[in-house]
């Protein structure tokens, strides 16, 4: 739980579990996540005898914000740097949303450190829908009020049962937002940029030779199934797994199906 100087940037990192036979974990957080956001899924991974490695991107909370935008390219080379800092020689990638897109550059320029890649309700490619919410998620963040950049969010990030069931949960979190760190919407904005203007690798998804598995939410507006559909079919013998009633924050809204997934999955490479 510190940071680490890697290409010119410091970067927040957490490193839970031991080196061990089991092998390591690499977890990619989602835009507007952070390292802590994967906790439920490192616990059990731990319990295995796996090592778990966690970190905020360049422009990420608790990361530096350098001036961008960047590319998914230098968030693969900062993810690499960082595990050979660190002593990771190869890692079972496992990213969600942002973090899926990361993991798969990094599956692409980096195949010898990948072993595996998990890659959760993410795309290789834009429309105009997603294009609009997230410049819509630009200007409200511009306005740097943290409880109203949460709130204008919300409709299209989680399921309305999640929303119902979790009411009074999202508005303590909304609260919360009014106390986040000045830079953390500027650092968004930056992020946003980078997304919109180098998430298309589409045609680059054949690079990808490690085994794979797509999982989607059925109920994702933001990033809905033909984007994972299309990730699928553009890995050869990739996995593709849908979670119903489910939107896009799988890991906060699908724990469990979403553990049983990933352990599943990364458990099955050591068996072959």
């Amino acid at each position: 739980m510190a940071t680490k100087k890697v290409n010119g940037v410091n970067l927040y990192y957490e490193i839970h579990g031991a080196a061990g036979d089991k092998g390591d974990i690499v977890f990619l957080n989602g835009v507007m996540a952070s390292a802590s956001s994967w906790l439920e899924q490192a616990k059990p991974f731990v319990k295995l005898g796996y090592r778990v490695l966690l970190h905020d991107f360049r422009g990420q909370l608790k990361s530096e914000k350098p001036e961008g935008p960047y590319s998914f390219k230098l968030h693969a080379e900062d993810t690499i740097a960082l595990m050979k800092e660190l002593g990771f020689k190869q890692a079972h990638f496992i990213g969600t949303s942002y973090g899926g897109e990361v993991a798969m550059k990094t599956a692409m320029l980096f195949p010898e450190k990948v072993l595996s890649l998990s890659i959760i309700d993410s795309v290789s490619e834009l429309d105009e829908v997603l294009t609009g919410f997230v410049l819509g998620w630009k200007a409200i963040a511009r306005l740097k009020q943290g409880e109203l950049f949460f709130n204008t969010m919300l409709p299209s990030l989680y399921y309305h049962d999640y929303l119902v069931a979790n009411k009074a949960l999202l508005e303590k979190r909304a609260k919360g937002f009014n106390e986040i760190p000045e830079d953390y919407l500027e650092g968004q904005i930056t992020l946003y940029d980078t997304f919109i203007e180098d998430v298309t690798m589409t045609e680059e998804l054949h690079k990808i030779k490690c085994p794979a598995l797509v999982i989607c939410g059925v109920n994702d507006i933001l990033k809905p199934l033909k984007f994972s559909e299309i990730i699928a079919r553009g890995i050869e013998n990739a996995e593709y797994l849908t979670i119903p009633n489910c939107g896009h924050v799988t890991f906060y809204e699908k724990p469990d199906a979403l553990n049983s997934a990933l352990i599943g999955f990364v458990l099955k490479q050591s068996l072959k």
